[in-house]
């Protein structure tokens, strides 16, 4: 057995305890402790725990080089409910990797041991390991702790893995890859009252369902079509019951756009549109809109760089440029506020759930592609002279 078929798997065996063993956004104490574990047992420089709350940052330095690139992997999973009997399923009940950050986990541990045997650069590679990527919080938290002025780095490069794309398949693009994200919260107010009698009270369940209805027109009247915009409400809850009509209508959902302009001009029509709704049905409305994720920007000229390690990998036929930006939103973008970089996507193969899926699974088969492109990524980026 080669030493990479080694390590292949190596990776599949701790991605799959950490598969088993899922922590929520900020509660990955047990993660970060297998993490640290591992980076010391590589012999890295510096591993450096607590970062914004559980994040780790290994650091690893070869020859004289001065400048520094770093590799980023989420660690947190989400509270969903995993479906499934495979004999490393979730052992924490309502929390599972849906999402492929154990895989993300296990592919950057495996490029920090590819670099640190065999090297093959000259400066520093941080290798950061972010905590609760799903709220949109973690780097954000990262980055409060001091991340950038204790860990500097001159680039960032970061994986997802993707559902639906082949293993070993390869696609990123140039500037804007994936949007930002805002969350709303419109509560209607008003009198319930007996299901019976609906002209004894001031229901707002008509109100909301219309609200509903209404929001739409953000998309299709207010936002040019030429920009990209999504308005979704994902929740109406009410305190009604079968024969009591609501006094209280909580409508809850999120809003996807590429520009500051773009995510504005929705959050202003929203507040039109619900005060209007709110005067013609005679109820009182208020809206609380807040901005969890910025739009992912990849630096035009390292995405170039991207795609050159990625050729070499994977071969030109498997290596795509996306041609749209995505409505996914991802953490990764607050590091690009710091530094330029590239997000990439790897196949996680043609029949993969969907992420978010109770029954999604990172394809364990993917895990060396991943490693190798951060490996390679690195000594690109700080070649030896």
């Amino acid at each position: 057995m080669t030493d990479l078929e080694k390590l292949q798997v190596e990776m599949a065996e701790w991605r799959r305890h950490l598969h088993a063993n899922p922590e929520f956004g900020f509660e990955e104490k047990a993660t970060s402790a297998f993490v640290a574990a591992k980076l010391r047992e590589f012999g890295l420089d510096d591993i450096a725990e607590g970062i914004g709350g559980t994040g780790v940052v290994g650091t690893l330095r070869r020859g004289n080089g001065n400048r520094a690139i770093a590799l980023r992997a989420d660690m947190d999973a989400l509270r969903i409910s995993e479906q499934g009997e495979k004999d490393y399923k979730s052992r924490n009940d309502g929390v599972m990797h849906a999402c492929g950050h154990d895989g993300h986990t296990a592919m950057l541990l495996g490029a920090a041991k590819m670099l640190a045997a065999d090297g093959g650069f000259d400066g520093t590679v941080r290798f950061i390991f972010q905590p609760a990527e799903e709220w949109g919080k973690g780097a954000l938290s990262m980055m409060a702790d001091g991340l950038c002025d204790k860990y500097p780095f001159d680039e960032i490069y970061g994986i997802h893995n993707m559902p639906g794309m082949p293993v070993g398949h390869f696609e990123t693009r140039p500037e804007a890859i994936m949007s930002a994200e805002d969350n709303f919260e419109i509560v209607l107010r008003g009198v319930g009252g007996h299901a019976a009698q609906p002209h004894w009270g001031n229901e707002v369940l008509v109100a909301a369902c219309a609200l509903v209805t209404n929001l739409q027109t953000i998309v299709s009247r207010r936002v040019a079509p030429a920009d990209i915009a999504v308005v979704s409400v994902t929740e109406l809850i009410t305190d009604g019951t079968r024969n009591a009509l609501p006094g209280t209508a909580r409508i809850l959902g999120d809003a996807r756009s590429f520009r500051s302009e773009i995510s504005e001009t929705i959050e202003k029509q929203m507040r039109i549109i619900t005060e209007g709704t709110a005067l013609a049905y005679n109820v009182e409305a208020s809206v609380h809109y807040t901005r969890e994720f910025i739009p992912l920007l990849n630096a035009p000229a390292l995405t170039d760089q991207a795609f050159e390690v990625a050729i070499d990998l994977y071969g030109s036929s498997n290596v795509k440029v996306a041609t749209k930006p995505m409505t996914g939103s991802e953490d990764f973008a607050q590091f690009l506020t710091k530094a330029p970089g590239c997000f990439v996507f790897l196949g996680n193969g043609k029949d993969s759930a969907p992420l978010h899926n109770p029954n999604y699974d990172f394809n364990d088969e993917g895990l060396l592609h991943g490693a190798n492109f951060h490996a390679a990524i690195a000594r690109k980026r700080l070649p030896v002279a």
